[in-house]
């Protein structure tokens, strides 16, 4: 083995990888390196060895790249919830598209070009939600934060540049009241004390803001005092809910919600919609974003009126709602019950009648609306989880054939797996990613596929 452990080297970054790391080469052995930028020279030190490549620790940039800029948070280094903070901004950019790129080209005979990625006109305070563990420090005192990366370490926090201010102000606000009042914290080792987590949601368009306080006990010392003292202070929080989780477990919410204050929803808008948000409901982190990401996905489906959207994955209806305007019906297929729920309300209040939602796993309830209902679906768009679509559903979108197709997606590694078992009958046309979370490695991508015209 040319390449040791503990040993430090001198190299040159020669790319990103898929999390922003720098990968350079020691005699063709690959070696990932946080913190380092595509054309720097670095010192490095190799930390973990594997068969096929190794895992070096950043010591010192030699030559920094004109891309490297000056972290501006405080806990950067520490914290797991941003990647790219050392890179401007527009260069993460082109990380983001060369990583798709890259992607395409190893995984589909058609080699199409990415379009630029569609980035933020001012990229932070961008989150709607915040979710901040609550623990004691190595001095017994409380602390609120952020998990130190892959430990349990709570990193105290004083401002995250990528959470909304306002959440962040009531956030804190819970906390300095929970010090006050010597409320218990719960503890990991002895599963001791109250409080857990705090996380507070708010409509981007609205600025209603939703409390959930996560709590190991039933019952929080002064939890009257504690609303009225929040409600008080900021009159648009209009929900605070008590949720109680009990278990051991990393999973942050319990499932027992008790709501102490208003009626346990909030309200967004995305484009001309309306969306309720209840407490365990997903909804999209960056509203900004996502209606950049809806739109590009239903002007690539061209849908008419006489068109029948299947909407796979459609979790509370945002992407179905957003197109009902544009299509004759809309069918909506979602696993998580309380979503589909969410999804039949949100129809109502935004008067949308034609859209119709159907709780149950893709794979079996897609193939049953097909051959048992006998719906014949013109236009499909897929917006599955990380894990991509399954066998089943891949098969029968190729069964149906239909002309209008579009994948959005949050993992395209398994998005250009699944559109590789497309090729045959399907060919990729645009792919567009979008910067939903800049300074992170992630990045939304729509892909437009279109029926081959020998099919």
């Amino acid at each position: 083995m040319l390449v040791e452990k503990n040993k430090e080297y001198k190299v040159k970054i020669i790319d990103n990888g898929y999390e922003g790391e720098g990968i350079a080469k020691i005699d063709d052995f690959t070696i990932f390196i946080k913190g380092a930028i595509k054309g720097e020279i670095c010192k490095i030190v190799i930390t973990k060895v594997n068969k096929s490549f190794a895992f070096g620790k950043l010591l010192e940039v030699i030559q920094a790249s004109e891309s490297r800029t000056e972290p501006d948070c405080a806990t950067y280094k520490r914290c797991g919830g941003c990647s790219l903070r050392h890179i401007k901004y527009d260069e993460t950019l082109k990380i983001k598209k060369d990583m798709v790129q890259n992607l395409i080209n190893k995984g589909l005979e058609n080699k199409i070009t990415v379009n630029d990625v569609i980035g933020m006109e001012t990229p932070y305070n961008y989150r709607n939600k915040l979710q901040y563990p609550v623990g004691v420090n190595k001095d017994g005192k409380p602390v609120m934060g952020v998990f130190a990366n892959r430990t349990h370490e709570i990193i105290p926090i004083q401002e995250c540049l990528i959470q909304n201010k306002e959440a962040e102000k009531v956030a804190k606000e819970i906390f300095n009241f929970i010090k006050e009042n010597h409320i218990t914290i719960y503890n990991e080792t002895t599963r001791k004390g109250a409080i857990r987590h705090i996380i507070v949601k708010i409509g981007v368009r609205t600025n209603e803001i939703m409390c959930i306080i996560v709590t190991n006990e039933e019952e929080i010392k002064r939890e009257t005092e504690l609303v009225k003292h929040i409600t008080q202070k900021y009159p648009n929080v209009k929900t605070i809910i008590k949720n109680i989780n009990n278990k051991n477990t990393n999973v942050i919410l319990g499932e027992k919600d008790v709501i102490l204050y208003g009626d346990g929803y909030i309200y967004d808008k995305l484009g001309n919609y309306t969306f309720k948000i209840s407490a365990k409901s997903f909804y999209q982190t960056n509203p900004i974003q996502t209606e950049v990401l809806y739109k590009k996905a239903i002007d690539y489906a061209k849908l008419d009126k006489n068109d029948i959207l299947c909407d796979l994955y459609c979790g509370i209806g945002t992407i179905g709602i957003f197109a009902s305007n544009e299509v004759k019906k809309v069918y909506g297929i979602e696993i998580v019950e309380e979503a589909v729920e969410a999804g039949k309300e949100n129809a109502k209040i935004n008067n949308v009648d034609n859209i119709e939602f159907i709780a149950g796993d893709v794979e079996k309830a897609f193939k049953e609306l097909v051959e048992v209902k006998n719906v014949k679906p013109t236009a499909i768009i897929v917006d599955p989880p990380r894990r991509g679509l399954d066998e089943t559903t891949i098969n029968k979108i190729l069964e149906l054939g239909v002309e209008k197709l579009v994948y959005v997606s949050c993992n395209p590694a398994t998005m250009v797996r699944d559109i590789k078992l497309m090729e045959a009958k399907y060919e990729v046309k645009e792919i567009q990613p979008v910067d939903m979370f800049p300074f992170t490695s992630h990045v939304e991508v729509c892909a437009l596929l279109e029926l081959k015209k020998c099919q």
